[in-house]
């Protein structure tokens, strides 16, 4: 593990990392903006869980394999485009949500759509690949190099930062759901979710066209 100054620094990056506007930030803002605080809580926690599994992933060399193989990235990199194209059109074809006040009535229908915001949240996070990518460039740099179990200490750093990302992701959810009381948000939300689409198409088409495709090793 990295001494306490570098601790404190790896903490710090990856709360400022977490703050970053992505898909995963982009999806548990649009569910607490639709659903409420708790429906916004469980989405983080589902990107959290993803992240586990990419941290995990990398520590026993499945990252490292999406790194060297192009053709195993593609098809991450294509599926994971496509679910967030998915998941796009998929708020633009949904019914606009009732302009009653939010919070109260869709936190007692929460159960029955909770494993649908977990299923969604953690797909969002696990099918993108460059998640993978972040944490096999990231970590490294805060592993010592005399480490005696540097497979140990990437997996205990993963959990830290996994663990660090709950309250930020919450921050997220609870600001949207804070948001979605105001009038003027409840008035507009029809035009937010189609924006919010919009920009999950966006991200999928941007991922689909990126070029962080792994390049082949020559050799020696």
């Amino acid at each position: 593990m990295p001494d306490g100054q570098q601790l404190v620094l790896f903490v710090l990056a990856g709360w400022l990392l977490n703050l970053t506007p992505g898909p995963d930030v982009l999806y548990i803002v649009t569910t607490a903006l639709r659903s409420g605080a708790r429906a916004g809580v469980l989405a983080g926690l589902a990107i959290a869980a993803g992240c586990l599994v990419h941290v995990v992933a990398a520590a026993v060399g499945l990252g490292a394999l999406l790194a060297a193989s192009a053709p195993a990235f593609m098809v991450l990199k294509f599926a994971g485009a496509a679910y967030l194209v998915w998941l796009g059109v998929r708020i633009l074809l949904a019914k606009a949500p009732p302009a009653a006040p939010v919070l109260e009535p869709r936190q007692a229908a929460l159960p029955a759509r909770a494993g649908t915001v977990f299923r969604e949240g953690f797909l969002t996070n696990v099918l993108n690949p460059k998640v993978a990518l972040f944490f096999l460039a990231f970590m490294p740099q805060f592993i010592p190099a005399h480490a005696p179990d540097k497979v140990t200490a990437f997996l205990l750093l993963g959990l830290l930062f996994t663990l660090n990302s709950i309250p930020v992701n919450s921050g997220w959810a609870l600001a949207a759901a804070w948001l979605a009381r105001r009038d003027a948000v409840r008035n507009a939300m029809r035009w937010l979710d189609r924006a919010a689409a919009l920009m999950f198409i966006g991200f999928g088409l941007a991922l689909a066209v990126s070029d962080h495709s792994p390049r082949p090793s020559t050799g020696g």
